[in-house]
């Protein structure tokens, strides 16, 4: 969906965005005990929320802007990413 249209949370600026049985990645949801049932479930690492006041075109992110399902890990990992176009 578009970054005007991301229902679920604020869009994230994630450093990378990998699916789930990629092998650094299910070690890393192994150490912090997330279990994901599908290994394609894209998942975003290292992710902070650009604001509202940033979407548009005042917004950067150098990497992957994205809208994730569940980013309750403290910006570590977020699951279920898609990505967005902020240059709305």
């Amino acid at each position: 969906p578009p970054a005007s249209q991301c229902n679920t949370a604020p869009v994230q600026c994630c450093n990378s965005v990998q699916k789930a049985g990629s092998p650094g990645i299910a070690t890393l949801l192994g150490l912090l005990g997330i279990v994901v049932q599908d290994v394609n479930v894209p998942i975003g690492l290292t992710c902070s929320p650009i604001t509202a006041i940033g979407v548009g075109s005042g917004a950067s992110c150098n990497n992957q802007a994205v809208c994730c399902e569940n980013n309750s890990f403290n910006g570590v990992v977020a699951i279920g990413c898609t990505p967005v176009n902020i240059a709305l």
